[in-house]
């Protein structure tokens, strides 16, 4: 059976002697866009292809404010500055994520809260959340605390896992109910829609990413999306090093991050915007040749949840057990077809292992069962 699935990739990606998980594609005006910032001398921070990628990204998403950075984490990392996360506080979010979210809250000094998945979704579980805050939380006037540690909960992250939403409504009530600010890891998820609405929205602030790997890329780069005037203000100085404007003098009142995109770097995504709804249509459509595949096989093709739209970054599938699962890692990545495991549970690595957790029997099964598979846009249907 593992080999049929090999070979059923393969016939998606035909003419690969080796297919990646997910592979950039650069065939729109990348090249020409870059030439053209490396003409204009600025490709640094400063430059029209930055101002011009954060008009495309409030375009495309619908928000009203856009600030692009260097990458995701440092974008997460200044939401979680701009909610009031500080030291010592802490931040809830999900154990079944990648590194970076958990990385992120550490740099402030804050400690993580994991909670366990959703048991029809990779993504948070509401219910958990909310049984979690109702035996935990104590409501002030202005904010919640942990009965046990006696320290602010601060923020609350989810993360739109591989870009299939979370029921972030139901996320949302919950934060509204216990006063806490809810930020958006949409890392994943450009181009994926809950109830019509672009991911990253639904909080006070949310954030992209662009690393070499998304379905949008420009080798690195990050965007913090809001709907908040002053968030979005602050946003923009504290990644620009904190400076205040003036002709000459540098003078800076407070920490400061040097975060901002390089023009060089926006240009490309830029031009890779342009190609956004053509790479969705087409991970799409390969998202349902998987969905019909699997379907007669004894192995569960991750679908979309209901009332969203899935941007299917990479699609996943879930074997029974950790055995079968890593006898199909071995036959596929054996025979030139990258696959590979979910991430670790953040609870299970070294530096949050002391963190407070929700039982975590979901997210202990996925990361058991979970396996992703090639998912780049394919030039040919083969």
């Amino acid at each position: 059976m593992y080999n049929n699935v090999v070979e059923f990739i393969k016939k998606l990606y035909p003419n690969q002697l080796f297919i990646p998980l997910h592979a950039p594609i650069f065939q729109g005006n990348e090249k020409k866009y870059v030439d053209d910032c490396i003409d204009s001398t600025f490709v640094s921070s400063v430059g029209e292809y930055v101002n011009k990628f954060e008009e495309v990204i409030c375009n495309y998403t619908k928000a009203k404010y856009a600030i692009a950075t260097m990458n995701g984490t440092s974008a997460l990392h200044m939401a979680l500055i701009l909610v009031g996360v500080e030291r010592d506080s802490e931040v809830l979010t999900q154990a079944l994520t990648f590194v970076a979210t958990a990385n992120a809250i550490s740099y402030i000094g804050a400690n993580s809260v994991f909670i366990d998945s959703a048991n029809d979704n990779l993504g948070m579980c509401p219910l958990t959340l909310e049984q979690f805050l109702s035996e935990n939380a104590e409501v002030l006037e202005k904010h919640s605390i942990n009965k046990k540690t006696k320290k602010r909960l601060a923020a609350c992250v989810p993360m739109h896992v591989f870009g299939n939403p979370v029921d972030i409504d139901e996320i949302k009530k919950i934060c509204i109910k216990y006063k806490i600010p809810l930020v958006e890891d949409a890392a994943e998820s450009l181009g994926s829609f809950y109830k019509n609405e672009h991911t990253g929205l639904k909080g006070e602030v949310g954030i992209l990413s662009f690393n070499g790997n998304k379905i949008v890329t420009c080798g690195g780069g990050g965007m913090i999306v809001t709907n908040n005037e002053i968030l979005a203000k602050r946003a923009k100085y504290l990644t620009t090093t904190a400076k205040r404007p003036h002709k000459w003098e540098f003078y800076h009142d407070e920490i400061g991050y040097n975060y901002r995109l390089p023009n060089l770097n926006a240009a490309m995504a830029c031009a890779q915007m342009e190609n956004l709804d053509f790479f969705i249509k087409n991970k799409r459509e390969t998202a349902s040749h998987y969905k019909n595949f699997f379907q007669n096989l004894d192995i569960k093709f991750l679908d979309e949840s209901k009332m969203t739209e899935s941007n299917f970054w990479l699609n996943a599938i879930q074997f029974k057990n950790l055995s079968e699962r890593d006898k199909f890692l071995q036959i596929s990545n054996d025979n030139g077809v990258m696959t590979r495991p979910i991430w670790r549970l953040m609870s299970e690595l070294p530096s949050f292992a002391n963190c407070q957790k929700t039982s975590l029997v979901n997210a202990e099964h996925y990361s058991r069962t979970v396996v992703n598979i090639p998912s780049s846009v394919r030039i040919s249907d083969g």
